[in-house]
């Protein structure tokens, strides 16, 4: 495992999290997760500041603490260009390209240098978080990156403030190091999963379920061809009874799909865009439905006995972020998550 884990400074990472004793929680977060770009961050209704609130929450409620969670480094070039094509890694060299993906036009007027450090260096350092919490998951059974979850992102196309494709990345490399052979996305942010879909459209070893709002953007309908896709449309303004009807049920449809095989790792797509009141996902899910679906994902992993790792991906209200540490505290609360490994 070590001589595998030194083909990559995440890699190295994941190594030296393995011999260390178990101090830390396997979750993932660094204070430069958090977006300040001149202010034009607020030209788009993604919260920048996210994932540094979620980390303060849940600081403040005595669960962890700087030293207590596992702080990445950034992903290198050569690195993203094992799950990314040189041309659109190349690409993003050019502001407008950038301006484009992320939304914010006036990011198209900016040096690249400066939107390679104060933008696009923070969505490669969560993508690298990613990975690493989808080593620490096979590791410790579960863990969560703080940020990440960036699934419109394909090979060779971004889009919806997604710049990187992690999901894809995270499974890929695993896949490629020989530590899974097969993997289950549980995409349940308000909106399609397309880019993960478009990653894994011919390929066998990846099965997807996807619940998301069907009239709401990208509606990519060529994504949907994925071999082993469940997609789950939802009508706009869903609320807790049916949303979570349709997740249990989508939950137990899927691993029929897989047969008497079961995956060796869930990726967990758990965006907070379904909540009532977010402009972009238009869904009705209360904050306690929330902690409801990701207690079930959950459970539904622990007693299966597979690995799970979790992304936060969209939620576009001020008080996501105190949602997203609510509901990580009930998985606490719960005994689904634990300091200690090997659940």
């Amino acid at each position: 495992m070590a001589a595998e884990c030194s083909k990559s400074k995440c890699a190295i990472l994941f190594a030296k999290i393995k011999e260390s004793n178990n101090d830390v929680w396997p979750i993932v977060y660094s204070p430069n997760y958090n977006i300040t770009f001149f202010g034009m961050e607020k030209l788009h209704p993604f919260d920048s500041t996210k994932w540094g609130n979620v980390f303060q929450y849940l600081q403040d409620s005595n669960m962890i603490s700087k030293d207590t969670v596992v702080c990445p480094t950034e992903i290198s070039k050569e690195q993203l260009l094992e799950f990314h094509t040189e041309r659109y890694i190349s690409s993003l060299n050019w502001s407008s390209k950038v301006a484009v993906i992320t939304e914010v036009p006036p990011v198209a007027c900016l040096p690249n240098f400066v939107v390679q450090r104060r933008l696009l260096s923070k969505l490669r350092l969560q993508t690298s978080g990613t990975i690493i919490a989808a080593r620490l998951a096979l590791l410790r059974q579960w863990s969560i990156n703080l940020g990440g979850g960036f699934h419109h992102c394909s090979s060779d196309k971004g889009g919806g403030f997604c710049a990187y494709a992690d999901i894809s990345g995270a499974l890929k490399t695993l896949k490629t190091e020989g530590l899974i052979n097969s993997a289950l996305i549980i995409d349940l942010d308000a909106h399609q999963g397309n880019g993960h879909q478009k990653d894994f459209k011919d390929t066998d070893w990846v099965h997807t379920l996807d619940v998301y709002n069907g009239s709401i953007y990208p509606g990519d309908y060529k994504a949907k061809e994925m071999r082993n896709l469940l997609a789950i449309e939802l009508r706009s303004f869903t609320a807790d009874e049916k949303y979570l009807d349709k997740v249990s049920n989508g939950l137990d449809r899927i691993f029929s799909m897989m047969g008497q095989s079961s995956p060796d790792i869930i990726a967990y797509n758990a965006g907070t865009d379904c909540m009532v009141g977010d402009p972009l996902g238009q869904l009705s899910i209360s904050p306690q439905g929330i902690i409801r679906r990701d207690e079930m994902v959950f459970r539904l992993a622990r007693e299966r006995k597979i690995p799970i790792f979790m992304v936060l991906s969209g939620g576009y209200q001020p008080q996501t972020a105190q949602v997203i540490a609510d509901s990580i505290l009930n998985l606490k609360g719960q005994g689904l998550i634990t300091r200690e490994p090997n659940l």
